[in-house]
């Protein structure tokens, strides 16, 4: 508790009779961002689509994919694959958030016959992995949707459970790589104990996990991480570097999910993700999800006072009041709806350094010190995130910071 009483007293800006936070926005305002020359990047898609053809050449497809499957021009595949002769798209599988990203997180979703497509069938709802009725006919499955390198998003869940699909069936699965938008060189968290397997942590990987999807895909073979093991291919890309964020390359943004608006949410959000274990809100239902975080009971210059005290890199924090409102196809039910919330928001002054994972930890840790009467932590859903039951406990029985973060 002493550590806690430290942390909170305000740093000392006598000197330039200037609050903390205001020398923080005046940094951050006047921050310059080097101009690097972008790289020409063909995803998975394109390159199948330009070079490849005789991967899907007289083939009846299954397609797993979303709004974020486009090809270098922002056309989807869905309409690539039906336009390309000796190609008959059968079936269109979607992942969580649907077809056209239109569902909020968690929610259900069936499609109906959709006019100009074949059938939809949505793997977010009873039925997680395609049957052998879904599939009838179909003798290729080619995944393609971009991850953002994160253990919970549920989207590399589905891929295992396709790829589980295809070795029942003998039916080869063919993955489409695109980038791991927060880079493929930096790899943070816990591995997840394979006790706490769950739709949101179904391998052996850290939070942050540092490959794309089709290397991510490859290790899932090798490692035989899903049982039984299906006939791979993986059409890699063309001109990327793991150490690249997806905005020093040449495509197009896509929200990848309707609660990851931008890329400097992506990088925030491995992170920030373990809040939805609490009954904190993950700044769900406002224009920021994951960058604002706060309760109507937390004290936001307190709270952004110790974090700052923290001095991690490449980060500072700032007090925040928001509203969470319903937002449909984005946020059904947030926390703490049309009630005033209190706390911080997220600024990354640079993102090569920041630590999204020890930041979300020392969010929660003091949140969970300066308010313990509070603060409500949903045990079961902060072990499914985490990937393990550690943080839990380090956090109810009194860890130090170090503890904390040796993980």
């Amino acid at each position: 508790m002493l550590y806690l009483i430290i942390a909170i007293q305000p740093i000392n800006c006598q000197q330039n009779k200037t609050g903390i936070h205001k020398l923080q926005s005046l940094y951050y305002q006047n921050r310059k961002t080097p101009l690097l020359e972008k790289l020409t990047v063909l995803n998975g898609i394109d390159v199948l689509l330009e070079k490849k053809l005789h991967f899907i050449q007289s083939r009846k497809i299954a397609l797993v994919t979303n709004h974020s499957g486009i090809d270098r021009n922002g056309i989807p595949n869905y309409i690539r694959l039906m336009e390309t002769d000796s190609v008959e798209l059968k079936v269109i599988f979607s992942p969580e958030h649907g077809l056209f990203g239109e569902a909020a997180d968690g929610q259900k979703i069936n499609y109906n016959e959709i006019k100009e497509l074949p059938k939809v069938v949505s793997l977010y709802g009873g039925t997680r992995k395609p049957t052998a009725e879904m599939l009838s006919g179909v003798n290729l499955i080619i995944y393609d949707i971009q991850d953002i390198g994160a253990r919970f998003y549920t989207y590399i869940t589905t891929l295992g459970l396709v790829m589980e699909a295809g070795a029942e069936l003998n039916i080869p699965v063919l993955v489409l790589d695109r980038p791991n938008p927060i880079r493929a060189d930096i790899i943070e968290g816990p591995l997840l104990d394979l006790k706490y397997r769950s739709f949101v942590g179904h391998y052996p990987i850290p939070i942050r996990y540092g490959s794309t999807v089709g290397e991510l895909a490859e290790s899932i073979i090798e490692n035989k991480w899903v049982n039984p093991v299906p006939k791979l291919e993986v059409i890699r890309m063309e001109g990327w570097q793991p150490d690249a964020w997806f905005d020093q390359t040449n495509l197009i943004w896509t929200s990848p999910s309707p609660n990851i608006p931008d890329l400097e949410t992506a990088i925030i959000y491995p992170g920030m993700c373990l809040i939805e274990g609490t009954n904190i809100s993950e700044g769900r239902g406002t224009p920021n999800p994951f960058k604002w975080i706060g309760a109507p009971w937390i004290n936001g210059k307190k709270l952004s006072q110790t974090l700052n005290n923290f001095r991690l890199p490449g980060v500072v924090f700032v007090p925040k009041s928001f509203t969470p409102v319903i937002i449909p196809g984005k946020s059904e039910r947030p926390k703490y709806k049309n009630e005033k919330c209190h706390g911080i928001e997220i600024w990354i002054t640079d993102r090569d350094k920041y630590k999204s994972i020890d930041t979300g930890v020392l969010t929660l840790f003091s949140i969970y010190n300066m308010y313990p009467n509070k603060i409500q932590i949903r045990e079961n859903g902060l072990n499914r995130l985490w990937g393990s039951n550690t943080l839990y406990e380090k956090l109810t029985r009194g860890a130090t910071t170090d503890e904390l973060l040796d993980y």
